[in-house]
Protein backbone atom coordinates (compact mmCIF):
# COMPACT_ATOMS: atom_id res chain seq x y z
CA UNK A 1 0.00 0.00 0.00
CA UNK A 2 2.73 2.46 0.86
CA UNK A 3 4.34 1.90 -2.52
CA UNK A 4 1.06 2.94 -4.20
CA UNK A 5 1.16 6.19 -2.27
CA UNK A 6 4.82 6.76 -3.08
CA UNK A 7 4.63 5.83 -6.75
CA UNK A 8 1.21 7.20 -7.69
CA UNK A 9 -0.90 9.01 -5.11
CA UNK A 10 1.73 11.40 -3.76
CA UNK A 11 3.01 12.69 -7.10
CA UNK A 12 -0.35 12.67 -8.88
CA UNK A 13 -2.15 14.27 -5.94
CA UNK A 14 0.39 17.06 -5.77
CA UNK A 15 -0.04 17.97 -9.44
CA UNK A 16 -3.77 17.29 -9.46
CA UNK A 17 -4.61 19.75 -6.67
CA UNK A 18 -2.29 22.40 -8.16
CA UNK A 19 -3.97 21.90 -11.54
CA UNK A 20 -7.49 21.92 -10.09
CA UNK A 21 -6.89 25.13 -8.12
CA UNK A 22 -5.39 26.83 -11.17
CA UNK A 23 -8.40 25.89 -13.34
CA UNK A 24 -11.13 26.58 -10.76
CA UNK A 25 -10.06 29.50 -8.64
CA UNK A 26 -11.66 30.61 -5.41
CA UNK A 27 -13.02 29.34 -2.13
CA UNK A 28 -16.61 30.49 -2.56
CA UNK A 29 -19.48 28.01 -2.61
CA UNK A 30 -19.72 27.75 -6.39
CA UNK A 31 -15.97 27.16 -6.82
CA UNK A 32 -15.93 24.55 -4.07
CA UNK A 33 -18.97 22.76 -5.52
CA UNK A 34 -17.38 22.75 -8.98
CA UNK A 35 -14.10 21.33 -7.62
CA UNK A 36 -15.95 18.64 -5.68
CA UNK A 37 -18.04 17.74 -8.72
CA UNK A 38 -14.97 17.41 -10.93
CA UNK A 39 -13.10 15.47 -8.26
CA UNK A 40 -15.89 12.98 -7.63
CA UNK A 41 -17.17 12.51 -11.19
CA UNK A 42 -13.85 12.49 -13.11
CA UNK A 43 -10.88 11.99 -10.79
CA UNK A 44 -12.45 9.56 -8.30
CA UNK A 45 -13.35 6.77 -10.78
CA UNK A 46 -9.94 7.06 -12.45
CA UNK A 47 -8.22 6.86 -9.08
CA UNK A 48 -10.30 3.80 -8.12
CA UNK A 49 -9.47 2.02 -11.37
CA UNK A 50 -5.75 2.59 -10.81
CA UNK A 51 -6.05 1.53 -7.17
CA UNK A 52 -7.82 -1.74 -8.00
CA UNK A 53 -5.34 -2.38 -10.82
CA UNK A 54 -2.46 -1.87 -8.40
CA UNK A 55 -4.05 -4.24 -5.85
CA UNK A 56 -4.53 -6.86 -8.55
CA UNK A 57 -0.97 -6.59 -9.82
CA UNK A 58 0.37 -6.73 -6.26
CA UNK A 59 -1.73 -9.88 -5.66
CA UNK A 60 -0.47 -11.47 -8.88
CA UNK A 61 -3.88 -11.43 -10.58
CA UNK A 62 -4.16 -11.69 -14.34
CA UNK A 63 -5.67 -8.88 -16.42
CA UNK A 64 -9.03 -10.67 -16.71
CA UNK A 65 -9.33 -10.96 -12.94
CA UNK A 66 -8.39 -7.31 -12.51
CA UNK A 67 -10.94 -6.21 -15.14
CA UNK A 68 -13.64 -8.29 -13.45
CA UNK A 69 -12.78 -6.79 -10.06
CA UNK A 70 -13.01 -3.27 -11.49
CA UNK A 71 -16.35 -3.98 -13.16
CA UNK A 72 -17.83 -5.58 -10.06
CA UNK A 73 -16.47 -3.20 -7.39
CA UNK A 74 -15.95 0.21 -8.98
CA UNK A 75 -19.51 1.44 -8.42
CA UNK A 76 -19.50 0.38 -4.75
CA UNK A 77 -16.17 2.12 -4.21
CA UNK A 78 -17.34 5.31 -5.93
CA UNK A 79 -20.53 5.34 -3.85
CA UNK A 80 -18.38 5.00 -0.74
CA UNK A 81 -16.30 7.91 -1.94
CA UNK A 82 -19.39 10.04 -2.45
CA UNK A 83 -20.34 9.46 1.20
CA UNK A 84 -16.96 10.63 2.53
CA UNK A 85 -15.04 12.95 0.24
CA UNK A 86 -17.54 15.73 -0.52
CA UNK A 87 -17.68 16.68 3.18
CA UNK A 88 -13.89 16.39 3.52
CA UNK A 89 -13.40 18.48 0.38
CA UNK A 90 -15.65 21.26 1.64
CA UNK A 91 -13.12 21.68 4.45
CA UNK A 92 -10.20 21.03 2.12
CA UNK A 93 -11.12 23.50 -0.61
CA UNK A 94 -12.39 26.18 1.79
CA UNK A 95 -9.79 26.21 4.56
CA UNK A 96 -6.66 24.29 3.52
CA UNK A 97 -3.99 26.06 1.44
CA UNK A 98 -3.14 24.34 -1.84
CA UNK A 99 0.38 23.53 -0.65
CA UNK A 100 -1.04 21.67 2.38
CA UNK A 101 -3.90 19.86 0.64
CA UNK A 102 -2.10 16.63 0.00
CA UNK A 103 -1.03 16.15 3.62
CA UNK A 104 -4.61 16.84 4.77
CA UNK A 105 -6.01 14.44 2.17
CA UNK A 106 -3.46 11.73 2.99
CA UNK A 107 -4.53 11.76 6.62
CA UNK A 108 -8.08 10.91 5.58
CA UNK A 109 -6.94 8.70 2.71
CA UNK A 110 -5.33 6.22 5.10
CA UNK A 111 -8.72 5.25 6.50
CA UNK A 112 -10.43 5.38 3.10
CA UNK A 113 -7.78 3.11 1.57
CA UNK A 114 -8.62 0.54 4.24
CA UNK A 115 -12.20 0.61 2.95
CA UNK A 116 -10.96 0.23 -0.64
CA UNK A 117 -8.63 -2.59 0.35
CA UNK A 118 -11.51 -4.47 1.96
CA UNK A 119 -13.52 -4.14 -1.24
CA UNK A 120 -10.52 -5.04 -3.38
CA UNK A 121 -9.65 -8.14 -1.37
CA UNK A 122 -13.08 -9.80 -1.69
Amino acid sequence: MSSFGLIYHGPSGHYYYDWLDARIEGTDGKSIATKICFDQVIYCPLFMILFFTYLGIAAGDNIGTIEHKIHSDLFIAVLGSWKVWPVIHIINFRFVATKHRLIFINGIQIAFNMFLSLIGSK
